[in-house]
């Protein structure tokens, strides 16, 4: 479905474990073997692969502890944060709606220079003034009816469910400029930020830099998240994780996916790729996923989940 709203959710990798996939081995390997520490170290790339793999046999998955990886996901709604954050073995720094509205400034200069009112890029001396200026520039816009959902998407992340429901759409685009406005007219009264924020939809876009280990991604956010039982917006952000981790780390996350994927690479002898399991390649073996799909549904229930990325 074609769709001229930007969801404006985006997920990057900054930094990481280089040496992750030789970490993982080296850890697992001193946990079994009596050889000397410089010989381990030593070990050639074909051992790397060896130990990986025997360490998720066994799923003795503490040596993936050691591999840390951060990552930043920008324009996420506070509703998908609050989810996020949930997630305890993790560090997280997220951007303070105290300190900064970067996003609704964005949104209400776009709907000034629409609509010809000049309000001053930052709030310096005369804050309430300039607030007064921003209310009135969204005010203004929702009045000439064109693109509403468009303006509202700079600060606010859409509902999935209602991209393409014109109509829908634009409801909820003035449902959520209503309290934008109410935001800055409140700032312009002299509330403080920290409480004019109350007023604010939950749809609401921040940013967070997030830190987990490889055992956190794999064995919990990433199979708990890439169902289609998470919610879409989480669903998004964990499927972009995985592609990128998938790219960097092939040896660790290959055999890394939703809740089914992992429940049937677990119970194998020989673990496969995700991709063999949404191209049909492989089978899968267990009777139901841990969300309780029955084995003939899980395949196509798979492939709902991935189709996330097109967005």
């Amino acid at each position: 479905m074609s769709n001229p709203i930007d969801i404006g959710v985006t997920v990057k990798l900054l930094k990481y474990t280089e040496d992750a996939p030789r970490l993982v081995a080296l850890a697992s390997k001193t946990s079994l073997s009596r050889k000397p520490l410089q010989e381990i170290e030593s070990m050639p790339s074909e051992e790397v692969e060896v130990w990986i793999k025997e360490t998720f046999r066994r799923q003795h998955f503490s040596p993936w502890e050691h591999a840390v990886y951060t990552f930043a996901v920008d324009g996420l709604s506070r509703i998908a944060s609050h989810q996020l954050v949930r997630h305890r073995m993790a560090s997280y720094t997220q951007m303070s709606h105290r300190y900064t509205e970067g996003y609704l400034r964005a949104l209400a200069l776009q709907a000034a220079k629409a609509t010809e009112l000049n309000c001053p890029e930052k709030p310096k001396e005369n804050k309430r003034e300039a607030y007064t200026c921003y209310a009135e520039a969204i005010t203004a816009y929702m009045l000439t009816g064109d693109s509403i959902a468009k303006l509202a998407a700079i600060a606010f992340v859409p509902p999935l469910p209602l991209l393409g429901r014109g109509e829908e759409l634009e409801t909820w685009a003035r449902a959520v400029l209503n309290t934008a406005i109410y935001y800055y007219r409140l700032l312009a009264k002299g509330v403080l930020r920290e409480d004019a924020r109350y007023a604010l939809a939950d749809s609401v876009r921040t940013r967070i830099v997030v830190t987990m280990n490889a055992r956190e991604l794999m064995q919990v956010f990433l199979p708990l998240r890439m169902c289609t039982k998470a919610q879409w917006e989480i669903r998004y952000i964990a499927w972009s994780l995985w592609r990128e981790l998938v790219r960097i780390h092939p040896q660790l996350f290959r055999w890394i996916g939703p809740s089914c994927v992992y429940r049937e690479n677990t119970s194998r002898w020989e673990p496969k790729p995700l991709e063999d399991y949404l191209e049909a390649r492989e089978p899968f073996t267990i009777p139901r996923c841990p969300e309780l799909v029955e084995n003939k549904a899980i395949p196509s229930c798979l492939k709902v989940a991935k189709s996330i990325l097109s967005l």
